[in-house]
């Protein structure tokens, strides 16, 4: 077993260990859990069986990331991207779509994944990426895992009456015990304890009990639910509708940029990128994302995606794909034990977020502030990934203002044709959301 897994997955070439994956597999697993509890109640509101669809999205979870540890050995674990699960439950919700036209939908932005990453264009249209961006990219989404964290335990909050973010409320039992989280993670990380990240969260889960913010379950064991009903319940044809166009655009386009902002961040934070800002074998990881969509609208899941929360598994040491080969493991043992693993609160994984978001921006050092062309389509980036709270929002107002500011200045041969492409689509996805 042992030679199995060097062989398979070349720990000693990325100079890790079989401990250092497993404590990082079971980080990633802890900053995911969440979407055990999430994703079922959003698709339950649409009508749908939040139980099987439990089942059905641990089943997939598995598949998929092994999928990626196997085909790339890359530390990146997919789930339903909570974007696209929002578009769906509207879909069916509010449009009156019928649930099996909605996976047809998915299924078909599924296939557009797969055309374009088994011809190499989805990898083509990444390395025409201007570097600066790419690094841009990475610190966007630094700065949105920290503001997930911190909107998770209630550090950040919408405030109404301002239109704007604030604080929450700071004497709440959730913010006090994130911040105990918090110092406790920097202490373990000043001291380079081993495994810092995922005691801390065993240990801020264990100070959120008398917090009352730590809900001790009533059952430890749940069993599977029956999936029959939604596999291949699904309208091909009726997809096809004209009509459903702009819903395949809006599946379709943030997917994309997503996926790729979050193969290049975690790739850059694992240190995978090359001197130009690519990420070698990255057409492999697209493969494997498009593949999981389609296959997942089988069983009418919305849009599997490589999930942000892998940078946690690899801030804890995570290097190859037998970190998300565990991840899958404690998924497939959720399975059974979810409401033992339902009892991790947000404000314990909430430090975890913060500490990895703020260190994803160490990639800004990259960006070329002596080119106003580049560092300021970068910042839009940057800013706009948090201001319209979405990676691809971000990406997609960059891409614009570079081409427009690479123009006005002169340096127009320095646009690939292929980003001209690019914006047509960012435009055309904007066109969809007005």
């Amino acid at each position: 077993m042992k030679e199995f897994i060097e062989k398979q997955f070349q720990l000693s070439k990325f100079g890790t260990n079989v401990k250092t994956e497993l404590l990082a597999g079971l980080t990633t697993f802890v900053t995911m859990a969440y979407v055990l509890a999430t994703v079922p109640n959003i698709l339950n509101g649409a009508g749908m069986d939040k139980h099987a669809v439990l089942t059905i999205m641990v089943m997939l979870i598995i598949i998929t990331s092994c999928a990626m540890a196997l085909y790339t050995n890359r530390p990146f674990a997919l789930a339903p991207g909570l974007g696209s699960v929002g578009i769906v439950a509207s879909m069916i919700a509010n449009e009156g779509i019928a649930m099996p036209v909605a996976a047809g939908i998915i299924f078909w932005s599924g296939v557009l994944f797969i055309i374009i990453s088994f011809f190499g264009l989805r990898e083509a249209v990444v390395r025409v990426i201007p570097v600066s961006l790419k690094h841009a990219v990475s610190a966007g989404i630094g700065l949105f895992i920290a503001l997930l964290g911190a909107k998770g335990c209630g550090l950040i909050v919408a405030n109404a009456d301002k239109n704007t973010l604030a604080f929450g409320e700071l004497n709440s039992a959730s913010v006090i015990v994130c911040v105990i989280g918090f110092v406790i993670l920097l202490v373990m990380k000043v001291r380079n304890v081993p495994g810092g990240m995922i005691l801390t969260i065993l240990v801020t889960t264990l100070i959120g009990i008398p917090f009352g913010i730590t809900k001790l379950p009533e059952s430890i064991v749940s069993l599977p639910s029956n999936i029959g009903k939604q596999f291949m319940n699904i309208d091909f044809l009726g997809a096809l509708n004209f009509a459903y166009i702009p819903f395949l655009i809006a599946l379709f386009v943030p997917d994309f940029f997503s996926t790729f902002g979050t193969v290049l961040g975690v790739g850059a934070k694992a240190g995978y990128l090359d001197k130009d800002g690519n990420l070698p074998g990255i057409d492999r990881c697209f493969k494997v994302d498009a593949v999981a969509t389609s296959f997942g609208a089988l069983f009418c899941m919305p849009s599997m995606t490589t999930y942000l929360e892998s940078s946690a598994g690899v801030e804890a040491g995570g290097k190859t794909g037998l970190t998300v080969v565990f991840t899958s493991i404690f998924f497939a043992l959720a399975l059974f034990f979810a409401p033992l693993a339902l009892i991790i609160p947000s404000a314990a994984t909430a430090p975890v977020l913060i500490y990895i978001g703020i260190n994803m921006l160490g990639g800004m050092k990259n960006i070329n502030f002596s080119d106003i062309t580049e560092y300021i389509p970068a910042f839009i980036c940057i800013t706009f990934t948090i201001f319209a709270n979405n990676i691809a929002n971000g990406i997609c107002v960059a891409l614009p203002a570079y081409v427009i500011m690479k123009i006005a200045s002169g340096k127009i041969k320095e646009i690939s044709p292929t980003m001209y492409v690019l914006v047509a689509v960012c435009l055309l996805y904007f066109y969809t959301i007005v």
